[in-house]
């Protein structure tokens, strides 16, 4: 199958080698890490052509005796002779057991550069923090942009392209599948779906009541981009016949976080310039699958999605992004990298006054200079003289913008 280039990841990946530290490639299943790592190996044949490369893929047979951390080791010493230009390519690397003790002895041996892809985050955040602690970077992952979208669909930039984009999602599978193939669409992100939530949630966490876990899923596929409060979830459930406690709501919204598919993000009191702890936002790591969970609701749900949309574009771009809270109401996004700070109001269309006096209303109560755009799917951009400093920009552009 024809590898479609990556360039961000590769770049940023060439630009972390040979620093002393391992890097680790982490994301939700199925968003590209293991062609991530194929295009990785490629560029090193193509600009380091002396180096020894050992690639291991534990999805393919060949490899099916590299169990252990001891076989693990054997197999990559044996294979790599001692010098600079060693390089270790792991792809789904938590299949092999203990996998962490080979990868400390490659690291203090300073045997080579190890590069490893595993598919959810409760490897590669809590556990992998305390078991190579200080020894790696996790490079992140996501599912394709808009402009990854049309290459990879060989697609003209055009409103049919971008409705496209917010329907299916992101997933680079999809680029199997033509515009017209619906069902077969619908089956591949089912597919996808299904097996993150029985491996990644059902297996790892031990899960019994897996229609319960669903429920509480599709919650939160139907509140997208909405304050999501524990006691109101329950509340909400309890009404349905559901008996549930505040402990297994808040554990299964943990394990939808550790498997990359439903993320927090939490709120930030702009004025006060503090973090709050409760009633986070949740964004899906792929809105496609959020879509497909909430198959007859599209329409209804395009603002949340253009939400979701603009939420992952500033997060592949290194942002911290967090919902802004007001006095008088609340910022879509505070997007912030270092110095840079900015500040959008996503909505479907500025289609009367009312609409035009929140979405700019609310930016224009903070008194600051940063950047503030209010994001739309109107075809006319640009600013409104009552309200100078504000940007109005159509979806399409700001997902064509490098910030």
């Amino acid at each position: 199958m024809e590898l479609i280039p990556r360039p961000q990841y590769i770049e940023k990946i060439a630009s972390l080698i040979n620093r002393g530290m391992m890097l680790i490639l982490t994301g939700q299943r199925r968003v590209g890490k293991s062609k991530v790592l194929e295009l990785f190996k490629d560029w090193l044949k193509e600009n380091q052509p002396d180096a020894n490369v050992v690639y291991i893929n534990k999805e393919f047979q060949e490899f099916r005796d590299i169990i252990t951390a001891e076989q693990l080791y054997d197999y990559v010493i044996g294979k790599l002779p001692k010098g600079d230009q060693n390089y270790i390519l792991i792809d789904e690397v938590q299949d092999i057991e203990n996998f962490e003790n080979a990868l400390r002895s490659f690291h203090a041996e300073d045997r080579c550069q190890v590069i490893a892809t595993g598919s959810n985050a409760y490897i590669f955040s809590s556990e992998l923090g305390t078991r190579l602690s200080g020894r790696y970077i996790e490079v992140k992952i996501y599912n394709l942009s808009y402009l990854e979208f049309l290459r990879f669909h060989n697609l003209e930039d055009s409103e049919a392209a971008l409705m496209y984009y917010l329907k299916v999602g992101g997933l680079p599978g999809l680029f199997a599948f033509t515009r017209e193939e619906e069902s077969q669409i619908k089956d591949y992100l089912e597919g996808v779906y299904n097996t993150i939530l029985i491996k990644d949630v059902v297996s790892r966490e031990k899960v019994r009541n897996v229609s319960q876990l669903e429920n509480v899923i599709r919650y939160v596929t139907d509140n997208i981009g909405k304050p999501i409060s524990v006691a109101n979830m329950v509340r909400y459930m309890t009404s349905k016949g559901e008996k549930i406690s505040d402990e297994t709501v808040s554990n299964y919204l943990k394990y939808f976080q550790d498997a990359y598919l439903a993320i927090p993000i939490r709120r930030f009191d702009i004025h006060g310039k503090i973090l709050l702890e409760s009633n986070n936002k949740y964004y899906f790591s792929d809105h496609g699958i959020r879509n497909f969970l909430c198959a007859t609701d599209f329409r209804g749900s395009i603002e949340k999605i253009m939400e979701n949309v603009v939420w992952n574009h500033l997060r592949r771009q290194g942002f911290d992004v967090t919902v802004g809270i007001l006095r008088a109401g609340e910022i879509d996004f505070v997007a912030t990298k270092g110095d840079q700070r900015m500040y959008i109001q996503v909505t479907y269309l500025l289609a009367s006054e009312d609409t035009i006096k929140r979405e700019f209303g609310n930016l224009a109560a903070i008194k600051d200079n940063y950047p503030k755009y209010v994001v739309s799917l109107d075809p006319i951009s640009g600013g409104l003289n009552e309200y100078p400093g504000i940007e109005h920009v159509n979806l399409r552009e700001f997902l064509k913008t490098t910030f």
